[in-house]
């Protein structure tokens, strides 16, 4: 994760865990004799949680590492030109929070109904340039051919990595986390529905 998305999810958290305090603190002041609010068992979803849970930004919920070896051959009169190089690149799966769209929560007394977005990736500059390495090199080899044969190495990290398989276990991830949270605001029943 980025530090910025570090910096919100604290953020986010220490509001949350603000509110839990001083409902707790409102909670304790009813005991007193000369102090009473009255009954009131239902949640509210305020204003002030919905966008703390917003300024999260993007949400991570799995991360996949990947290495491509990718080459290419030019054929020439006397000999043939061989390029060959690994790299390395972590794409990251989750959601953006910004994408939550008007009435994304809806909650009444302890349930809570939650649409949100579409698990993908969060990063399109997955790969990590600074760990590429040549594997085999022979002739010369213009900058060009070397962006084509990066480009290649993109398409079979993307390939090989947004399966069906590793959404479904972001969206899996994700919606745990969101359920621990959703807890811990003290809802009990959650559902929630993923957008396609």
């Amino acid at each position: 994760m980025k530090i910025s998305t570090y910096i919100k999810l604290a953020a986010a958290i220490t509001v949350i865990v603000l509110l839990l305090a001083g409902f707790f603190w409102l909670r304790d002041l009813t005991k007193d004799d000369h102090f009473s609010f009255g009954s009131d068992t239902e949640i509210d979803v305020t204003p002030t949680q919905i966008m703390s849970i917003k300024a999260i930004g993007e949400w991570e919920f799995l991360a996949v590492n990947a290495e491509e070896l990718v080459d290419t051959v030019r054929k020439g009169f006397f000999s043939d030109d061989e390029l060959a190089r690994i790299y390395y690149g972590t794409l990251r799966l989750g959601i953006d929070m910004s994408q939550l769209e008007a009435g994304w929560i809806e909650a009444k007394d302890d349930s809570v109904m939650l649409l949100l977005p579409k698990v993908g990736l969060l990063d399109a500059a997955f790969i990590d340039e600074a760990r590429t390495k040549s594997f085999f090199e022979s002739g010369k080899w213009k900058p060009e051919d070397k962006e084509t044969l990066y480009q290649k190495a993109y398409r079979q990290m993307k390939a090989h990595c947004l399966t069906k398989e590793n959404l479904q276990a972001a969206e899996a991830n994700g919606e745990e986390q969101m359920r621990n949270m959703m807890r811990s605001m003290g809802y009990k029943n959650i559902k929630i529905t993923w957008k396609n």
